[in-house]
This record gives C-alpha cells, structure tokens and sequence, in this order.
C-alpha cells in the first residue's frame, strides 16, 4: 500500500471559537505517534501546512485556504490523501475511524 499523506492546516494563532484547544502545531505533533502506534502497519508521510503563508501553496491547498479564511472550515484541518477528514476541534476517534474505513480492509471469512 502506498503512504497515506496526511496534512495538517494550520497556524500559531489558535482560532477565536478554539479557546483553551491545541494549537495546530499541537495537533500536528499529537497525531503522528498515536496514529503510527495504532495503525503500525501502514505507512504515514505527515505535512504541516501554514495556512499565513500563502507561498508555494498547490491549488488544492490554497482551495481549503481560502474555505479557511471564508469561515467555511475550521483550523486545524486534517486531509487524508486530500480528503478532508476532520476540521476545528480534532479528536483522535474522527481520524482512527476513517482510516478504519477507508484505508483497512475488511478481512473476508
């Protein structure tokens, strides 16, 4: 199986609706290992994106930039393979269940 590319939106600011949450960076930080240690098995490549920096950004990233700065997603967002998986408030469930679902194969019996 190829590297599931998992992106981090984010800035150093946490967001106004975000008070007492991980910064992005946090998040950023908090994921790899706890995804790698449940999922060992699969391969992770993990990006941090700074969505203040709007240099050197691909189309996608400046798409989710600009929903971003629209209000209509939330910071830190989190993209699988450019899937949006979870917005604003990430909470590890909303990640393992979709990699459950779309990356892990159900075992035939």
């Amino acid at each position: 199986m190829d590297s599931i590319k998992v992106n981090v939106y984010g800035a150093n600011v946490v967001c106004a609706s975000c008070v007492n949450a991980p910064t992005s960076k946090d998040i950023f930080d908090w994921i790899q290992p706890n995804l790698r240690r449940k999922f060992n098995n699969l391969d992770f490549t993990f990006n941090y994106i700074d969505i203040t920096d709007k240099e050197g950004k691909s189309d996608y990233d400046q798409s989710l930039i600009e929903q971003i700065d629209n209000d209509e997603l939330f910071y830190p967002l989190i993209t699988m393979n450019d899937e949006v998986v979870a917005d604003g408030y990430i909470q590890l469930p909303q990640l393992t269940k979709y990699i459950e679902r779309i990356f892990i194969k159900p075992s035939k019996k």
